[in-house]
């Protein structure tokens, strides 16, 4: 993209619409849902629209789409709690204590795909930071943060704007911009951010393979022997999770034993492996049940995120059930 555009052109919409995916990644990361992010790029574009006859060059079309989207970020109405992870929020249960308490949709960090978000070419190394930063771990840590420091966090540290460019995105001023980084770096490492690998070698698609199989099998025996020894199983919108491969037997044979004859199919989202998964209907094929989202460590899965809200398929482009 040039430094400039041709507001007012046939063209401009074209020229928006260049900016999607990476808009669509920033603002998922200062909202914490696909869907969200995918509303405030809208509401975007359409005050850039808008204002496009304002628009004097005085930034590249970028930086100006940027200083909207924070914006529209920072408009959107504040939820009395933050999106978080069940990890986040309550102690591990066992199939004996499990009780399903399900919260709003708003109170959990959702996935998103990857395509929506992360540049499917680019150099290694950025393409290998760029998926840190969507994961779900990071993106629940983002929510801690005050909205504007997400937003200083996020421009200098994950797009690398400069303070200045930040300062005139936030109407602001560089030493405000510089205090807000400081406090945001110290929060955020506070919190442990579990990452996968850069990304997936030979070994690791033998591993997914693995787990496909088992899994459409139910061969639990064999699924866990796949998980490290301490690997969490957290299940969206409820407040729950278990956690060490024990634990995850005797769930996945008991409460979880309906998913038994279930089906996966591959996907990817917040820059990991992911399944979309579908439990036997009895009226023949398979319904869509969860969006399973697997963290890899070490050549082990090491957190299983089951998202149990077949609307979240529909954002994959995956279909709402397979026939037989």
């Amino acid at each position: 993209m040039g430094a400039t555009a041709t507001v007012g052109s046939d063209d401009f919409a074209f020229e928006l619409d260049v900016h999607r995916r990476e808009l669509t990644g920033y603002c998922y990361r200062m909202l914490g849902a696909g869907s969200e992010a995918e509303d405030a790029v809208q509401e975007t574009f359409l005050r850039a629209w808008r204002g496009r006859d304002r628009f004097a060059h005085r930034s590249t079309l970028k930086t100006w789409l940027y200083k909207i989207a924070t914006n529209v970020c920072l408009d959107m109405p504040q939820r009395p709690q933050r999106r978080a992870r069940p990890m986040d929020l309550v102690s591990p249960s066992t199939s004996e204590t499990a009780v399903l308490h399900e919260l709003p949709e708003y109170r959990w960090v959702q996935p998103v795909a990857d395509a929506k978000v992360l540049p499917a070419a680019g150099d290694p190394a950025e393409l290998a930071a760029q998926r840190d930063t969507v994961r779900l771990a990071f993106v629940a840590a983002l929510q801690t943060l005050a909205p504007r420091q997400r937003a200083v966090l996020i421009l200098r540290e994950v797009l690398h704007l400069s303070a200045a460019e930040v300062a005139d995105l936030l109407d602001s001023s560089v030493a405000s911009v510089n205090s807000a980084l400081q406090r945001a770096r110290a929060s955020i490492n506070d919190n442990p951010v579990v990452a996968d690998e850069d990304r997936l070698d030979p070994d690791d698609r033998e591993l997914l393979a693995r787990y496909v199989d088992t899994f459409e099998r139910y061969d639990i025996d064999s699924l866990v022997t796949l998980l490290r020894e301490d690997a969490v199983s957290a299940m969206p919108p409820h407040d729950l999770w278990i956690q060490g491969t024990a634990e995850i037997h005797r769930w996945m044979l008991g409460p979880g034993i309906d998913c038994q004859g279930g089906r996966l199919v591959a996907a990817r989202a917040n820059g990991c492996p992911a399944f979309a998964s579908y439990r036997v209907d009895p009226d023949g094929g398979w319904s869509a049940w969860s969006l399973q989202v697997l963290e890899l460590k070490d050549g082990r899965i090491v957190t299983i995120h089951n998202y149990l809200n077949t609307e979240i398929l529909a954002e994959f482009g995956l279909p709402p059930r397979l026939d037989a």
